[in-house]
C-alpha cells in the first residue's frame, strides 16, 4: 500500500537520467528523441540489457526516495524516448521499413509506419510498475504515451485519415492504463506534448481521442503537455496555444511547465476543478535551483489555485540533464515543498 502523500507531494513528469553506462548520452543529445527503435543507444549487450535496466530502475527509485520526493516513477530508465517504447510494441505497425514525419520543430524524423489496424497484443508497460511496486511503498506513477501524439509521430499507410489513427491509439492507450491500475499504479499520465504543438489538429480530434483514452477509467490519471524537451526545443513561448481545452476532460490532473516559459499562471484558472502538476524546475539549466528560488515559483501559483491542488514538479522529463544536476535539482524540490508546508 502507497504512503499517504502530504500536502504539495513532489513528484518528477516521469523521465530521469539515464546512466552513462546504460545509455550513450552523446548519441541520445545529439539526435531528435527515436519515434523507432534506437537500439545503438544502449552501451549493454543484448544478453544483459534487462538486467542494466533492472540495476538502473532500482537506482533512479532510490534516487527519488534519498531526493524526498513523494511520488515515484522508475524514470523511464528502459525507454529510448517517451514514446517509443509502447508505440513500437503495438500491431499494425511496420518498424522495419519505417516511414517519415516531421517533427514538432519542423524536421523530417523516422518514425512508425501503420501499415494494418493498431492493436495492443499485450499490456506493454505492467512488467515495468510490477518492476517499480515491488522496490518502493510511495506513491507510484507510470507514463503512456498520447493517443495523438502517436498519431502524429507515425506515417499512416492505412487509416483513412490522422483522425481514424489517433482513435485507434487511444483504444490501445486506454487498455494499458486499465491494465495499469489494475496492476497497481497509483497515477497513470499520459504525454500529449504535440496537443501543444498542434493545437489545431488537437482542438479538431485530438481532445476527442484523448477523452476515449480515458473512457471508463476509475483510478487517477494525468496529462502531460509541454513545450518540448529544454535540450531540443530552446525557443520557448510565453504561453500554451492548447490548455483551457483539458478542463473538460476526464483526468484529474494535468501537467504543465512554468519555470522554463515563465508561464503566466493566469491560464490556471481555466483548470479550477484539476489538480495542477505544476513544473518548477528549469531543465534549460544545469545549475541546480536554490529550495527558495523553486519555492518561489510554487507561491506565483496560489494566487491562481488552492496548495491543494498543487503538485510540485519538473517542468518536463530529466532524461537529458546530467545525473548531479537531477539529483540536486530534486531535493531542493523536495526542500521548497518543506518551506511551503511549514508556512501554510
Amino acid at each position: 500500500m502507497s504512503t499517504p502523500l502530504p500536502l504539495l507531494p513532489t513528484s518528477l513528469v516521469g523521465s530521469y537520467a539515464q546512466p552513462d553506462w546504460l545509455i550513450d548520452r552523446a548519441k541520445l543529445a545529439g539526435r531528435f528523441p527515436p519515434r523507432v527503435r534506437a537500439r545503438e543507444l544502449w552501451r549493454v549487450e543484448p544478453a544483459y540489457l534487462e538486467q542494466a535496466q533492472d540495476d538502473a530502475t532500482i537506482l533512479a527509485i532510490r534516487a527519488q526516495e534519498e531526493a524526498g520526493l513523494d511520488i515515484v516513477t522508475d524514470g523511464e530508465m528502459r525507454r529510448e524516448s517517451y514514446s517509443n517504447h509502447f508505440a513500437t510494441a503495438l500491431d499494425g505497425i511496420d518498424i522495419d521499413n519505417p516511414g517519415t514525419a516531421l517533427d514538432r520543430s519542423g524536421h523530417p524524423n523516422p518514425v512508425p509506419r501503420i501499415v494494418g489496424p493498431i492493436e495492443r497484443p499485450r499490456p506493454i508497460e505492467v512488467g515495468d510498475l510490477a518492476f517499480l511496486r515491488s522496490h518502493t511503498d510511495r506513491t507510484v506513477k507510470m507514463t503512456v504515451p498520447g493517443p495523438f501524439t502517436m498519431s502524429q509521430q507515425a506515417q499512416n499507410d492505412f487509416y483513412p485519415d490522422a483522425e481514424a489513427a489517433a482513435m485507434a491509439y487511444a483504444a490501445a492507450v486506454n487498455a494499458e492504463i486499465k491494465d495499469l491500475h489494475a496492476a497497481g499504479a497509483d497515477i497513470v499520465q499520459i504525454d500529449e506534448p504535440y496537443m501543444q504543438a498542434r493545437p489545431e489538429p488537437a482542438r479538431a480530434y485530438g481532445l476527442a481521442a484523448l477523452n476515449r483514452a480515458l473512457e471508463g477509467v476509475t483510478g487517477t490519471t494525468a496529462v502531460h503537455i509541454c513545450f518540448g524537451y529544454a535540450a531540443i526545443i530552446h525557443e520557448r513561448p510565453e504561453g500554451y496555444s492548447f490548455l483551457p481545452e483539458l478542463a473538460g476532460c476526464p483526468a484529474a490532473q494535468v501537467s504543465i511547465e512554468t519555470a522554463q516559459s515563465r508561464l503566466d499562471l493566469g491560464v490556471l484558472r481555466d483548470l479550477s476543478e484539476k489538480t495542477i502538476i505544476l513544473g518548477v524546475i528549469d531543465l534549460s539549466d544545469h545549475e541546480v535551483e536554490t529550495p527558495e528560488l523553486v519555492a518561489d515559483r510554487v507561491r506565483r501559483a496560489f494566487a491562481h489555485t488552492t496548495p491543494d491542488k498543487i503538485t510540485i514538479a519538473t517542468d518536463c522529463g530529466m532524461k537529458y540533464l546530467p545525473r548531479t544536476s537531477a539529483e540536486g535539482k530534486m531535493r531542493s524540490m523536495a526542500e521548497a515543498a518543506r518551506i511551503l508546508r511549514a508556512e501554510l
